[in-house]
Order: C-alpha cells, then sequence, then structure tokens
C-alpha cells in the first residue's frame, strides 16, 4: 500500500541539479524560438541577395512554419520510440546543422530546402524541452521551472525583429544563421552531459508499437495544407483564390480522416483521447488563444510604427522587445505565486490583464510617441506570465508520466496554431477594413464639402507659394490629401482591429472556471513505473 501511494517523482530523481537541466533545455528553446522571428526583417535583403522577388522570399518563412508545425504533433511519438534524450539531441544537432547551411544557401531554392529541415529540427525542441521540464521537476516545483522556460519562449520573438535589424543593417543575413552555430554547439555539450531519459522511457521504447503511416500522412497533408491557406490567404484574396480553395478542401477531408484514423487505431501517432479530459482539452484551447495574442500583437505594434509612424525595423523591434525585459522579471515572480493560488483564477486575472493592455491601445493615433508605444506592449504582457505558467503546470495534472511527450507536443502546436491563426486574423482585417473606412472617408473628400474644399485650397496655396504652378499645385494638395486619407483610413482599421481583440479576449475570462479544480494539497497522481 505504501507503494501504491509513492508518485513517479519519489522513486527517480535525475543525477545532474534540476536547474543545470532546466537551463539547458531552455537555451535550445531560446534558440529556437528566435529563429522563428529573427528573419522576418530581412526578407528584403534575402530576396535581392539571391535574385527573387519578395513574395517568394516569404517562402523562407513560410516552409519554418511548415515544417514546424507538422513535426511538433508527433514529436511525442518520435521520442517514444527512439528515446527522448536521442530525439532531443538529433533535433539540435540538426537545427544547427541546417543553420549552417541556411546560411551558405547559393540559391533561393536551396535557402528554402534547408528551412524545411530547420523547421523540422525546431518542432521537436519545444515539446521534448517540455517533457523533460515536466520529468525533471515534481508537479509542485514545477511553476519556477515552467517559468524560466516561458521567458525564453515569449522574449526570444519579441527581441528577434530587434536582433534580426541590428544584424542586418551591420553584416550579412547570413548571420542570422550563423548566429546558432556556437549555441548549438554548447546545447549539445550540456544535454549529453546533463540530461537522462527516466527508466519508464525506456520500457517504452521495449513495447512493440506499430507505426501508424496513415495517420502520418494524414497529419502531414492537413497541417501543410492548413498553413499554406493562412499564410497566403490574404495575399490570394482567399477565396476567390483557386489555389486557397483547394488548400481549404484539402485542410477539410484530411482532417475528417486523420481524426477517424487516430480515434479508431489501437497506436495512433497523435492520441486524441486526451481531449477527454477536460483540464487537456480546456488548457488547448487557452494555449491557442495565449498564442494568437502574443504573436498577432508582436505584429501588429511593429507594422503599425514602421507603416504610419515611419519607424525603421530596429526602432520598431525595440518598441515590441521591451515587452520581453518585463517579462523578465514577472515569470519568476508568476512562478513564485502560482503554487500558492488556484491556477484558474490565475488564468482568469491573465485574460483580464491582457484585455486592458489591448484596451488601452484603442487610443492610438499619428501622434503618439516612442514611450507610448513601448507602454503598449508591456502593457499587453504583464498577463502572460499569468497564462503560461498556469496553463503549463495544469496541462499535465492528473496525467501519466508516459503521456508526457504527447501533452507537450499538443501544446506546442496548440500555441504555434494560434500564432498562425491570429496573425492571419489580423492582416485580414487589417486590409478589409482599411478599404471600408477609405470608401467612407472618400465619400466625404468631394466638391462641397466644406472641411474639404478649405483644406484642398489650403494646401493648392502652399504648394503654388513654393513656386509651383497653379494646376500643378492643385495636383500636389489632391495626392497629399489622399495620402493623408489612406493613413487615417489605414489608422482606423487598427483601432478597429484592436477592439475586436479585446472583446474576445474579455470573452476568455470565465473559460477557465469551466476546468476542473485541482485538488488543493494533492500529489499527482502519476503512477510509478
Amino acid at each position: 500500500m505504501a507503494a501504491a501511494s509513492l508518485t513517479f517523482h519519489d522513486t527517480w530523481r535525475p543525477k545532474a541539479n534540476p536547474w543545470l537541466i532546466a537551463i539547458t533545455v531552455t537555451l535550445a528553446t531560446f534558440m529556437e524560438a528566435l529563429d522563428s522571428s529573427i528573419v522576418n526583417v530581412a526578407m528584403g535583403h534575402v530576396a535581392g541577395t539571391l535574385s527573387a522577388s519578395r513574395d517568394e522570399a516569404t517562402w523562407v518563412l513560410t516552409s519554418y512554419l511548415v515544417a514546424n508545425a507538422v513535426v511538433l504533433p508527433i514529436s511525442g511519438w518520435i521520442a517514444n520510440r527512439i528515446g527522448r534524450k536521442r530525439f532531443y539531441m538529433s533535433c539540435v544537432f540538426l537545427f544547427t546543422l541546417t543553420s549552417l547551411l541556411c546560411g551558405l544557401a547559393p540559391s533561393l531554392p536551396m535557402l528554402v530546402f534547408f528551412r524545411c529541415l530547420q523547421g523540422a529540427a525546431g518542432g521537436g525542441l519545444q515539446p521534448s524541452e517540455q517533457a523533460i521540464l515536466a520529468d525533471t521537476f515534481p508537479p509542485q516545483k514545477r511553476s519556477m521551472a515552467f517559468a524560466l522556460y516561458g521567458v525564453a519562449v515569449v522574449m526570444a520573438p519579441a527581441l528577434g525583429p530587434t536582433v534580426g535589424g541590428y544584424i542586418v543593417d551591420n553584416a550579412s543575413w547570413r548571420w542570422l544563421f550563423f548566429l546558432n552555430i556556437p549555441v548549438g554547439i554548447l546545447s549539445l555539450i550540456l544535454t549529453q552531459r546533463l540530461v537522462e531519459d527516466p527508466p519508464y522511457l525506456a520500457e517504452r521504447r521495449k513495447k512493440k508499437e506499430g507505426v501508424d503511416y496513415w495517420g502520418l500522412g494524414l497529419l502531414v497533408l492537413f497541417i501543410a495544407a492548413l498553413q499554406m491557406m493562412l499564410d497566403k490567404g490574404q495575399e490570394d484574396d482567399w477565396f476567390s483564390s483557386t489555389f486557397i480553395q483547394a488548400a481549404f478542401a484539402l485542410a477539410i477531408v484530411t482532417f475528417i480522416i486523420f481524426l477517424w484514423r487516430e480515434l479508431s487505431v489501437e497506436h495512433p501517432i497523435v492520441d486524441l483521447r486526451l481531449f477527454k479530459q477536460r483540464n487537456i482539452a480546456m488548457t488547448q484551447l487557452v494555449m491557442f488563444m495565449v498564442g494568437a495574442s502574443l504573436y498577432s500583437t508582436t505584429v501588429l505594434i511593429p507594422q503599425y510604427l514602421q507603416e504610419i509612424m515611419g519607424y525603421s525595423a530596429r526602432q520598431a523591434g525595440m518598441a515590441v522587445s521591451t515587452g520581453g525585459l518585463v517579462l523578465m522579471f514577472l515569470f519568476p515572480v508568476a512562478g513564485a505565486l502560482a503554487p500558492k493560488f488556484d491556477p484558474r483564477r490565475l488564468v482568469a486575472i491573465g485574460f483580464v490583464l491582457t484585455t486592458v493592455g489591448l484596451w488601452r491601445m484603442t487610443n492610438l493615433s499619428q501622434q503618439i510617441d516612442f514611450g507610448t508605444a513601448v507602454s503598449w506592449r508591456a502593457g499587453i504582457v504583464l498577463g502572460l506570465p499569468l497564462l503560461f505558467i498556469p496553463i503549463n503546470t495544469l496541462c499535465y495534472a492528473g496525467v501519466s508520466p508516459e503521456k508526457y511527450n504527447e501533452v507537450s507536443g499538443l501544446t506546442a502546436l496548440s500555441r504555434n496554431l494560434g500564432g498562425s491563426v491570429g496573425i492571419s486574423f489580423v492582416t485580414t482585417m487589417l486590409a478589409r477594413l482599411s478599404q471600408r473606412h477609405q470608401a467612407m472617408l472618400i465619400r466625404h473628400s468631394v466638391e462641397g464639402n466644406s472641411p474639404f474644399d478649405r483644406m484642398r485650397n489650403a494646401l493648392t496655396g502652399a504648394w503654388h507659394q513654393r513656386g509651383w504652378s497653379m494646376p500643378d499645385s492643385s495636383l500636389h494638395a489632391g495626392a497629399q490629401i489622399y495620402g493623408m486619407l489612406q493613413s487615417q483610413a489605414r489608422t482606423l482599421a487598427y483601432v478597429d482591429v484592436i477592439w475586436i481583440l479585446v472583446a474576445l479576449t474579455a470573452c476568455l475570462i470565465p473559460l477557465p472556471f469551466v476546468m476542473n479544480r485541482p485538488k488543493k494539497g494533492t500529489r499527482s497522481t502519476e503512477p510509478v513505473h
């Protein structure tokens, strides 16, 4: 009976210091997360160097995301088959090697190919790291471990545009990839010496489980089609494009067949039965929304500062990166507080803070200063630690350790898909609402409208005083008014999109209370292996 009451963490401890292991895996997390955004500011330079158009260069981003998303949900299955440490080190090695190859790529097709391999390697890193932390730390100590992990996950995408802008301004874009090489080598050395697989994984490897090739193929097709649709949708005008229609149809069909396959096969590539547990299903939904809010605002703020305010890429990146500095201090605080409070309340408070932070952005205008832009991002990220840490803790509650790899893969996939959907949603809404506001403003920009006539006459007079003829002055005045109209329409569109995000996050505030409340003072329900 005494043995039955023991948990997995009572019978096994890693030989190395748990915090050294946490730092080791966080190092690779930061490297991979940084690489997902550091290339964004270099598309023009990549296109120019490799004799490609800017649209063609975006495949450097898309190929990485597709390959990354495909590997995320199957990483747990692979880790169980070959061993998690071996799989993790293979991913770090492949990521480092492909970073070198990306930096040396002589053409765009070769760069896209190497980015696919890099994305596949990166897709296996985050889930393995989360599972390693869950095994290394007992439930009551995981909050601080996931706080350290969370700093890397949310800071790296925020720092990416700033670091990338600095490197591109002062060196070649190829150094964006070479930067990973020393970090990858250090990560491999530390992982080899510190990280180890727990005993239950060795037992799992001995089991002869069939390979669900059909499930794997359907999953690859579904995620690739979905990611392509999200990435190219706005550019191709969504469903007016035959390509987008085909991608949508393929995604729907393969997803339905994939669900049927995974629920009927004995050893599925993705264990969808985990979603029968309410907490796992709800934490995946919350993590999806965390990814949407994190990545969409990371795009929204710098895009507004560059497009409307005329900031450089580096200045816009700095405005976003300051939020990462705030998180550096907040995550340890949230990690210390998390075990002392009901995690559901912390998640609800996190959504409240995120909603308030987004609401503060609704007063944006073309007269804001840099300090205001910095405060926007800082206000939005205040709630992220209260979302990220409890969710990463809750998703493992009551789950057998042998399922940690699968849960980690699903959690990382939910966050990344949320980011893809959030970015696509924001991009689409900005384009559509800009058109609507522009049409509305044009209706008031006609002769006979007193404010319009006064502005046009004043601008025509100003151009005429500079020495232009009256006809040319009138043309210049019209062009200037049209430019102001476009800028105002775009600003109004940004405000509308922010209000939509405010409404969405506000609706999520009561969502955590749908989850089962963890029993206070109880230990894990994990079995001994």
